[in-house]
């Protein structure tokens, strides 16, 4: 462990871990999210003791002690030469179009044939150290049978810059999904739904709480009283079926929780096709999708593809913005809806 004693400045932010994060030297290289689960783990003390409240009220001239862990562990996870599609890449950053069925890090039940394996023997050495033995380099996901794009961070440095990008919202996702229903704004069953609304333009709007499923912790659920705060929009680009019974849809998140995007469509009544999780019993009305009705029922993983990514370059304050093309899967899928079901 290493300490570091920094002195509140003059004129502080009115919140500790915002003034914390307004004092460290820039070589520390502490995000406000880091230094936040620091004084939530204990490590920061001031004139009071350990201060445990990330809001709490500070004073200038204060000084506080922060203790650092030592340096990332040894990375568990062994090179393994997996083909990477790799879209972008630079001595900061890697960005890679992930296939579905790929997991990012390696978890219980998955230790090999991750993305995190499959990086360590591209970029060798030159991954963050941040995400500790599991997860090197990892500033945010997309979950294994989702494809599409995510950043991966090379350097210290570029880690911390992205990670308050995605914290402050600012990066930009945006997301195809095929799913049942349509969006509808005279819809009541729709309006009725708490936390949705409709925008101008016919945007849903999906707003709630997200926290773990009382009875299954491998799941997400909409909450209104607990849990972690997550927004949701989704705009119809084309409906299949007569009656119309499915849909194209661009979702865009304001907030990235865990299975943000399959818990709140399914909240809405709009669950994506093949979700195992989310889906819940309904099935593609062969009716209204004639003969793509059994390729919707039969699609073997939630049809969601990261279809883009923006944010500004951790270092050098670049624009950058990449696009994915739908995945072979569901470009199948769609044009059999767009052949059968339009």
């Amino acid at each position: 462990m290493s300490n570091l004693v920094v002195t509140i400045p003059a004129n502080p932010p009115d919140r500790l871990d915002k003034a914390l994060a307004l004092a460290v030297p820039e070589a520390a290289a502490l995000s406000r999210s880091r230094l936040s689960r620091l004084i939530a783990g204990g490590a920061v003390s001031g004139p009071s003791g350990i201060a445990r409240d990330g809001k709490a009220r500070v004073t200038a001239g204060e000084e506080y002690r922060i203790i650092l862990p030592e340096e990332p562990a040894t990375i568990e996870a062994r090179p393994e030469a997996i083909p990477l599609r790799v879209v972008h890449e630079d001595d900061d950053l890697i960005v890679i179009d992930k296939p579905a069925g790929m997991v990012v890090h390696p978890a219980p039940g998955s230790p090999t044939g991750t993305l995190v394996n499959a990086l360590l023997a591209h970029c060798g050495d030159s991954l963050s150290g941040i995400g500790g033995a599991r997860r090197p380099g990892i500033v945010h996901r997309i979950d294994k049978d989702t494809s599409g794009l995510l950043v991966v961070a090379k350097s210290d440095r570029a880690h911390h810059g992205l990670a308050a990008q995605f914290e402050a919202h600012s990066a930009q996702r945006r997301y195809l999904a095929l799913a049942h229903g349509v969006i509808d704004g005279a819809d009541p069953r729709l309006r009725g739904t708490p936390g949705v609304s409709v925008e101008d333009g016919g945007v849903l709007k999906i707003t709630s709480r997200l926290s773990r499923h009382p009875t299954d912790r491998q799941r997400q659920a909409v909450y209104f009283d607990k849990g972690r705060h997550a927004v949701t929009r989704a705009r119809m680009l084309e409906s299949f079926g007569k009656p119309a019974a499915a849909m194209l849809v661009e979702c865009r998140l304001e907030t990235g929780r865990t299975h943000q995007i399959r818990v709140h469509m399914a909240h809405a009544g709009l669950g994506l096709i093949g979700d195992p999780v989310y889906g819940g019993a309904r099935k593609a009305s062969a009716r209204a999708l004639g003969t793509a009705a059994a390729a919707a029922i039969a699609f073997p993983r939630q049809a969601l593809h990261a279809a883009h990514l923006g944010f500004r370059h951790p270092v050098t304050e670049q624009t950058l913005s990449f696009d994915s093309a739908l995945p072979t899967d569901m470009q199948t899928l769609l044009d059999l809806l767009r052949e059968r079901g339009s």
